[in-house]
């Protein structure tokens, strides 16, 4: 199975835990030319930007591990452009979480990283 099909499969599995735990998916997979954001939904009051990261094992590291400041950065230019497209103001309460799939265990971190500005 290529590394597309089974990185889909997590983000589902990723999906489905949130769910199960009271969070509204309103998009997946949202792509801009900045990047892109695996899930994205409300959770409480929050609106949440979701990295989801897989790995089989601990021979590349950790899930968590491999949101690195680089993929944070990125995340928070997208979610930037996100808000502004869908005309969300500086006041939207939003969230970045992770959720971290390391072999069968999932891990959610909620609001695993602050939000970075970045310029241009």
């Amino acid at each position: 199975m290529n590394k597309r099909k089974v990185g889909a499969g997590k983000e589902q599995i990723a999906a489905a835990y949130l769910e199960e735990q009271g969070m509204k998916i309103t998009e997946r997979n949202f792509r801009s030319r900045q990047g892109e954001i695996d899930i994205i939904g409300y959770h409480g009051k929050y609106l949440v930007f979701v990295e989801v990261k897989y790995r089989r094992d601990n021979s590349k590291g950790s899930a968590l591990a491999a949101v690195t400041y680089q993929k944070q950065r990125q995340i928070c230019k997208v979610a930037d452009y996100y808000r502004y497209l869908h005309k969300l103001g500086g006041n939207a309460m939003i969230r970045y979480d992770v959720v971290a799939i390391q072999g069968e265990e999932i891990v959610w971190i909620p609001n695993a990283f602050p939000h970075i500005y970045v310029r241009g």
